[in-house]
């Protein structure tokens, strides 16, 4: 009986599925992070991010797991990462070294 309820809980539809909002995708294939503005790659277990416009509309806010990424072209972002280590962060297709960032790290990002 368990082992059916786990399998129905796992077929309910979640809002952290396939397309997140306004062409941010999460899936487990990559695509070439010099192609957005933010492009956000989890290489750990799992790490919880909120990436919201300057303007302060919430882009997403999710955990994602091991090879999930999201990617956005918005002018002006502030990303909030639970787990810097557990994550790749390219800004501008350049790699942010995030090694020396605490937990729940924030960081601006801005078009070129």
């Amino acid at each position: 009986m368990a082992l059916g309820g786990f399998f129905l809980w796992q077929s309910i539809p979640s809002s952290n599925s396939a397309v997140l909002d306004d062409a941010a995708e999460m899936s487990s294939s990559d695509p070439d992070p010099g192609d957005t503005t933010l492009y956000l790659r989890v290489v750990g277990d799992s790490s919880d991010v909120l990436v919201r416009e300057s303007g302060g509309q919430v882009l997403t806010d999710t955990t994602l797991g091991h090879g999930q990424y999201v990617s956005y072209d918005h002018p002006s972002m502030e990303v909030h990462i639970s787990d810097p280590g557990a994550v790749e962060v390219y800004t501008n297709g350049e790699l942010q070294d995030l090694s020396d960032e605490p937990d729940d790290a924030t960081l601006s990002v801005r078009a070129d």
